[in-house]
């Protein structure tokens, strides 16, 4: 299964003063971000920060204040409109309430599961699934290092293995991206360091990397850009070498962070 991108691909994401509101609060104010396609990005933050509202942005979960004028406010690989099935299989998916979702499915399947992903849906059932689908699922379950799952319940798969393969069932429509938001939530130290091994495979496939987080240490080598989120806003927008540290860290996460790099990994605790 090839993960490469189109030479002549639109930028990935490319927002212009895009504002959210939910409700009567304005949960995004004003974003201008660009990222381009084959860019692995961190979107970084503390809690209520805004980063699952940019997801939820992207995906078009929610959608961006209206104006009479000017440029739109979110492009997604360069169209402005989206039938919600046809983005999504376009960008790969990997979120906890997915999980809770698939979770609720009785008697399925990891195949079952994965071959979802086809219909943006969670169900299969009175769906035709080929030969071609099924294949694809195997293939994007070895990409992901779930192979050996086939033939399991989901319901009974372990924190760590129901993320990969979300991340096979983001995988099986050969995405141009991944978008990951808080993927190792509720993993144990074992689990957690596996997917960061997975996301460093991808990442070296040609698969463009979108990693919504507030841990420092799931932030790979391979992402070289860092955007960091404040209250709702675009706090700093730069290199990781620049902004994985203590000063900028401190800042937008409002109290003393200390920062330490052993052999390639970045660690960060509170002071």
């Amino acid at each position: 299964m090839s993960l490469a991108p189109a030479a002549d691909a639109a930028p990935l994401i490319e927002l212009q003063q895009a504002c959210v509101v939910r409700g009567q609060v304005r949960v995004l104010h004003d974003l201008n971000l660009h990222i381009a396609q084959g860019q692995h990005t961190a979107i970084l933050g503390p809690n209520g920060c805004g980063k699952s509202s940019f997801i939820k942005l992207i995906t078009r979960e929610l959608y961006p204040l209206a104006r009479i004028d000017g440029p739109p406010p979110v492009k997604v690989m360069g169209q402005t409109r989206w039938q919600v099935d046809r983005l999504r299989a376009q960008l790969g998916i990997v979120s906890g309430d997915l999980s809770s979702n698939l979770a609720d499915m009785p008697g399925l399947g990891v195949e079952e599961a994965v071959v979802s992903g086809f219909f943006a849906s969670y169900v299969v059932a009175h769906r035709e699934v080929t030969d071609a689908m099924r294949e694809r699922a195997r293939q994007a379950l070895e990409l992901a290092g779930a192979l050996h799952l086939l033939g399991r319940s989901y319901a009974e798969l372990s924190a760590g293995e129901t993320r990969r393969v979300l991340i096979a069932r983001a995988l099986v429509n050969q995405p141009r991206a991944l978008l990951l938001d808080e993927p190792s939530t509720g993993l144990d130290l074992v689990s957690r360091q596996q997917l960061i091994d997975t996301l460093r495979q991808l990442a070296r496939q040609g698969i463009t990397l979108v990693l919504v987080t507030h841990h420092i240490d799931e932030v790979i080598p391979e992402i070289g850009r860092v955007v960091l989120m404040k209250n709702g806003r675009i706090h700093a927008d730069g290199p990781r070498e620049q902004l994985l540290r203590a000063a900028p860290l401190s800042e937008v996460f409002g109290g003393p962070v200390e920062v330490r790099e052993h052999e390639g990994r970045l660690s960060a605790w509170a002071l």
